[in-house]
C-alpha cells in the first residue's frame, strides 16, 4: 500500500469550486487504480505556538485547510497514475485552481500502522 498526502489552504468562498475540482480529480485517481479517496475540510483546526497547518501552508484570513489522501495498491500503481493524470483530458480541462499550489504540501508513505473497524 501507498498514500499520497496533500495539505492546503482554500478560500472558503470557493469550497464549492474545490469540491468541484476533487470530484473530477477523484472520478480520474479511481481510473487509475486508486484504492480509496478522502478530501477532508476544515471544521476544527486550532492554532499552535510554533507549527500548524495553517502556518505550514501560509494560510490567508479566511481560507480553510483541506487534508486530502489517496490510498493507491503500492508505489508504482501511484508514480504510473500521477503521471498519466496529470496528461489525462479530464484534469487538463479543470482550469484556474480556486488555490495556491504553490503553498500546497504534499507527499508520499508507506503506512506503517492502519485500522479500520469493519
Amino acid at each position: 500500500m501507498y498514500v499520497n498526502t496533500y495539505v492546503l489552504s482554500v478560500p472558503e468562498e470557493k469550497k464549492d469550486e474545490y469540491i468541484r475540482i476533487a470530484n473530477i480529480f477523484a472520478e480520474v485517481a479511481k481510473d487509475y487504480g486508486a484504492l480509496e479517496i478522502f478530501e477532508n475540510w476544515e471544521l476544527e483546526v486550532p492554532d499552535g505556538e510554533q507549527t500548524d497547518y495553517r502556518k505550514a501552508v501560509k494560510a490567508k484570513p479566511g481560507e480553510k485547510i483541506v487534508l486530502s489522501w489517496i490510498v493507491w495498491p503500492d508505489r508504482e500503481t501511484g508514480a504510473v497514475a500521477h503521471k498519466g493524470m496529470f496528461a489525462d483530458k479530464r484534469m487538463t480541462e479543470i482550469g484556474e485552481l480556486p488555490f495556491d499550489g504553490k503553498r500546497m504540501i504534499l507527499g508520499g508513505f508507506e503506512p506503517i500502522l492502519t485500522f479500520r473497524k469493519e
